[in-house]
């Protein structure tokens, strides 16, 4: 599996602004709901936000994965953001994030999530990818340090 598999060039934001951890999650939900027209954002947003109250996926690093299975999904899907100012997301090392990896996830699979719930955090566990993704310009740029090995 590799992050290709999930992540499309469109579906990658630059510099999206929440005030907090509750606007991400809106703001997420309504970014697939555009991109993804099978996908309900209403939906997005309820299995995000149940996912965040059995812990959060703030990884450390200014990272967060947040994930979730949604019902009638066909396949795996990701979505890449890049916030314009770090945000509190309960993290486990207390800082703020700055760059997230939203995965959602169908529920009738043959691969397991935490295959590709490891695919991201490698990726992220990269530092020179971690400080190119922190810089890059255009969505292009983005996609090519994400795919890249």
């Amino acid at each position: 599996m590799d992050i290709a598999d999930f992540l499309t060039p469109d579906r990658i934001a630059l510099d999206v602004k929440p005030r907090d951890k509750t606007q991400f999650i809106s703001e997420t939900a309504r970014l697939f709901g555009s991109l993804v027209p099978a996908l309900e954002p209403a939906a997005v947003e309820t299995a995000l936000r149940a996912r965040e109250r059995l812990g959060s996926t703030g990884l450390g690093g200014g990272f967060a994965l947040p994930h979730a299975r949604i019902e009638g999904l066909g396949d795996y899907a990701g979505l890449f953001v890049r916030l314009a100012k770090p945000i509190d997301f309960d993290a486990i090392d207390g800082k703020p994030i700055d760059l997230a990896f939203v995965l959602l996830i169908p529920f009738e699979t043959k691969t397991p999530h935490v295959a590709a719930l490891a695919v991201i955090s490698r990726k992220f566990r990269d530092a020179a990818r971690v400080a190119k993704l922190r810089k890059v310009g255009t969505q292009a740029a983005a996609y090519e340090a994400l795919t890249a090995e």
